[in-house]
């Protein structure tokens, strides 16, 4: 437990410290049934920002594991423009969102899943080009689909813009739902709850989470968020404790929200200004990253009420943590790289390091995890495919040979990989 700060023990309940000493075995429990039924389970879309649970996990089995910039790639498509955010899927079509710097332009592109085509291209908006960081870009929202629409979310000179298309490429409805201002520009990729389309609005100013009516783009509820900071994360939304949580980390605080309503349920202090990386959950605990200008990790037990700073945060590191690349559970673990590349295989109960490796290069992409395994994607395109335990074990290594920013995408047994110029996708021609 090197470098672990245990907090708020002696105020959690007995029936909390049962739930911990068993949490082990619930979790091997409840891995050993996701494996059982992923073996039946059908071919997954990948509709929003980390997949379909928002946590970067595939229950898919047949996907692929080794490749390089020719080998197992089925098609290879040139992107116009550049842009961080990831690619989606829903059945046989890709949509993606690219940036025009020269023209000021923010673009939607609709691909053929099974042949790379681009089928349509849209110009979401023109506008001029904000000033961001040198890791960001002027396309990092990651769009979300569900099934009949997709949405988009851009800056629009200072204001946030969310936009609705249909298949087809017609625009459905666009709207502004408040400003927004960051020195180091706009990403906030947008989740889906029922009938509602929710995007963070932390900023430098009056910060907000707002929830928009996904048939028309009225908002439906909007909440203040503390301390006016800006972050760049999306939030998750579980059925934890017998409510509907929707946590998101950003603006000083770590905070769970009724996604029906907007009311907070509970929020925790700090402990940094910045986020950028989004939760985990292991059924059990989140699991958080961060940030700036300190770094740390927490494990927060997530069934409070109110401030619960001082009593539901269940352990605390600043050692390997991430800023940018989003971590990934799996059954009792807790994997995460460090924006410098160091992987760290961590006990989610008892919050110590099983190991940790230097991997190749610079790291900005999120986790993924399928078959079994954990894919760690690099700035350079390089690949590192471990299995997750208590040793560390790689299974491959491979290079894709072209810069790589967004993080992957995974359907029908496909892995879809954007780089600097070109959408890859990697797998069987036969999905």
């Amino acid at each position: 437990m090197e470098n672990i700060r245990l907090i708020g023990w002696p105020l959690i309940s007995k029936n909390q410290k049962l739930a911990s000493r068993n949490m082990i075995a619930r979790i091997f429990s409840a891995a050993a049934l996701v494996l059982a039924f992923s073996a039946f389970a059908p071919a997954e879309n990948w509709p929003a920002w980390r997949g379909p649970r928002g946590d970067g996990t595939s229950l898919e089995k047949n996907v692929p594991v080794t490749w390089s910039g020719t080998k197992n790639v089925v098609w290879k498509t040139a992107v116009p423009g550049k842009g961080h955010a990831s690619p989606i899927v829903w059945e046989d079509r890709i949509f993606l969102v690219t940036a025009l710097k020269d023209k000021a332009q923010r673009l939607l592109l609709c691909l053929d899943r099974k042949s790379g085509k681009i089928l349509w291209q849209r110009m979401i908006i023109e506008s001029p080009s904000e000033r961001i960081h040198k890791f960001n870009s002027y396309a990092s929202s990651t769009p979300l689909t569900d099934g009949r629409k997709v949405y988009v979310s851009f800056l629009d000179r200072d204001r946030m813009f969310v936009a609705a298309y249909d298949f087809d490429g017609e625009k459905i409805w666009s709207v502004r739902p408040g400003v927004f201002a960051s020195m180091h520009g706009y990403c906030s990729s947008p989740i889906l709850w029922k009938d509602k389309i929710i995007v963070n609005g932390d900023h430098d100013g009056p910060a907000y989470i707002v929830a928009l009516d996904r048939y028309t783009g009225k908002t439906i509820w909007k909440t203040p968020r503390p301390n006016n900071t800006r972050s760049y994360c999306a939030p998750i939304i579980r059925h934890i404790d017998g409510r509907n949580q929707m946590v998101l980390s950003g603006s000083k605080c770590v905070a769970s929200y009724d996604p029906d309503t907007g009311k907070q349920h509970w929020i925790i202090d700090g402990p940094t200004e910045q986020y950028v990386a989004s939760l985990v959950y292991n059924g059990e605990f989140l699991f958080m990253t961060c940030g700036f200008p300190e770094l740390y990790m927490q494990l927060i037990c997530p069934n409070g009420r109110g401030n619960v700073t001082k009593t539901h945060v269940v352990w605390q590191t600043d050692k390997d943590c991430s800023y940018v690349p989003s971590p990934i559970a799996s059954g009792p673990y807790f994997l995460v790289v460090s924006d410098a590349g160091v992987a760290t295989c961590i006990d989610a109960a008892k919050g110590g390091s099983l190991w940790r490796e230097r991997l190749r290069g610079r790291h900005s992409a999120s986790l993924v995890s399928a078959n079994g395994l954990v894919y760690f994607l690099s700035d350079k395109g390089v690949m590192t495919v471990v299995k997750p335990g208590a040793e560390f074990k790689v299974v491959a290594r491979n290079e894709l040979g072209e810069e790589t920013n967004a993080s992957p995408a995974i359907s029908r047994g496909q892995m879809f990989l954007r780089g600097d110029k070109h959408l890859f996708c990697i797998g069987s021609t036969s999905k």
